[in-house]
């Protein structure tokens, strides 16, 4: 084998919570440069890639043309004869209706080196998220997956020997199996199976609009078939799949049935977005601004150099810390260059930015705005040297107060915030057609840059502000918040949404 060809790995990506991948997974997903990938592996799991990977959504149905089998297997064997590293990013487990055995086919035609990754198959997820066991002690020692949609020129005695499902002793799950419901659940009753056999029909499995019908094997064509429930689904046949309430671990989170989209940039997105999923929304996600250093540390590195002549660090935000020290670092100093230095911080995000570089607050107001950080100071200012971390952009109102009680101000950008102008078409429909409850902003720039995104289209959803003068900042500009954190913190932002939706809040 070829030792230059690139390794192609054929990932199970999960029902679609992205959660579910597992770790083994998300690894190969960073590793690769090339990343083919099913539209319900979920968007969610390209934040695992590399920035400059490639990355090729095969298809989606009614969204333009969708790559045949013949096709996927060209474009991993050529990419990896080529070198590349290559990530087949598949829904479920690429092991059970994936078309796995055509892409080894392929592959090991090919002389390329690969590697399977399992992932969470549908039957499981169903299974565990509607609440309905697989198997029974009782009434269910076994468990068949079966496809709905047999190849069309299947020999007659290679099709399902429905005889043999009929009587099988256990749970069938179908997978593909709505369109054909009709079909499969005449021949298994022709076949001698109860029409009263429970039938549990479980619908996007993992996602906040899960669905979970039950119904009868002689009554389940009234809700599958043509036109009728859409995929993705799968359905429970057997003893395990009887009626019960749909209220269950999954469905009785208290955001179940919202989506809220985050705006915050991607590096401080993460905490909020498992918050919000692990109290059942689900999340989509769209920066509105993105950080990044500034064009020139030439200013910052000249107050780096005199730090001995300041009496203040000002920080304003976690991006202010993190910046700022990463850059004291880089050039070749460490904490003790600001020993002698007081810190103050707005907010306890920007506590905690601190307490990651071992470092703690001598002054944080209880108020998280640059107006009661200047109060707090002001008594404190005549005579004393300040500088301020601060953003390319923002209020002056710190500076100015604290000039004005006497003080001796500098200020230099720590790091850049620009607004992303274009936003991913997935969001922008979902906004569009009114599928998204909340939208959370957590400062003034989100705010501003949501409304240039997004214009009238915001109109669809509630927006909840992090504090009052981020609700004053969308109300000037026509949108006003459906929701205001009391706390101006995200996990103030998540009660806020909570409270507003009728449900009691998480702290």
């Amino acid at each position: 084998m070829p030792t230059d060809f690139g390794t192609v790995y054929l990932i199970g990506a999960g029902p679609g919570d992205p959660g579910l991948l597992t770790l083994r997974g998300a690894e190969c997903l960073a590793a690769a440069d090339l990343i083919l990938y099913d539209y319900l592996a979920g968007p969610e799991l390209l934040h695992h890639t590399r920035s400059n990977a490639e990355l090729v959504c095969l298809g989606r149905h009614g969204h333009g043309r969708l790559l045949p089998q013949s096709e996927i297997n060209e474009r991993m064997v050529t990419a990896a004869q080529a070198g590349s590293t290559v990530a087949r990013l598949k829904g479920g487990d690429p092991a059970i209706f994936a078309r796995l055995a055509e892409e080894i086919a392929a592959l090991e035609a090919a002389g390329v080196p690969y590697e399977i990754v399992p992932g969470v198959t549908a039957a499981s997820a169903s299974s565990s998220h509607a609440g309905i066991p697989l198997t029974d002690r009782d009434g269910a020692s076994c468990v068949a997956f079966v496809t709905g949609q047999e190849r069309p020129d299947k020999p007659t005695d290679e099709t399902l020997d429905y005889a043999t499902l009929a009587q099988f002793p256990g749970t069938l799950v179908f997978y593909m199996g709505l369109t054909s419901a009709p079909h499969w659940s005449r021949e298994l009753m022709a076949h001698g199976k109860s029409e009263f056999t429970p039938v549990a029909i479980v619908r996007r499995c993992t996602f906040a609009d899960q669905q979970t019908i039950f119904t009868t094997l002689g009554q389940v064509h009234e809700h599958l078939g043509p036109g009728k429930l859409r995929p993705p689904a799968v359905v429970i046949v057997g003893a395990v799949a009887r009626a019960r309430s749909v209220e269950n671990w999954f469905t009785s989170r208290p955001l179940f049935g919202q989506t809220v989209l985050v705006t915050r940039p991607e590096h401080q997105a993460d905490t909020m977005v498992a918050q919000l999923r692990g109290l059942g929304a689900d999340v989509l996600y769209q920066a509105a601004i993105e950080i990044s250093p500034p064009a020139d540390w030439g200013p910052v590195d000249a107050v780096i150099e005199r730090l001995a002549d300041f009496d203040w660090l000002v920080f304003s935000s976690s991006n202010g810390v993190e910046y700022f020290f990463r850059r004291l670092l880089e050039t070749g100093r460490d904490l003790r260059a600001v020993s002698h230095c007081q810190l103050a911080a707005i907010g306890p995000a920007t506590v905690h930015a601190l307490a990651t570089y071992h470092l703690r607050a001598d002054l944080a107001p209880e108020t998280y705005r640059a107006e009661a950080l200047a109060e707090k100071l002001a008594p404190r200012a005549r005579g004393k040297k300040f500088f301020l971390a601060r953003a390319s952009r923002g209020r002056e109102v710190l500076a100015d107060m604290l000039t004005a009680a006497g003080g001796s101000v500098t200020q230099a950008i720590v790091y850049d915030s620009r607004d992303v102008a274009t936003p991913n078409p997935d969001v922008l429909e979902a906004l569009t057609a009114g599928r998204i409850d909340w939208t959370t902003v957590t400062s003034s720039a989100i705010a501003r840059s949501l409304v240039a995104m997004f214009g009238d289209h915001l109109r669809h959803t509630k927006l909840a502000a992090i504090s009052p003068l981020t609700a004053n900042v969308l109300a000037e500009l026509g949108h006003p918040a459906s929701a205001v954190a009391e706390v101006y913190t995200a996990a103030g932002l998540i009660d806020a949404i909570l409270a507003n939706s009728g449900r009691p809040t998480a702290s």
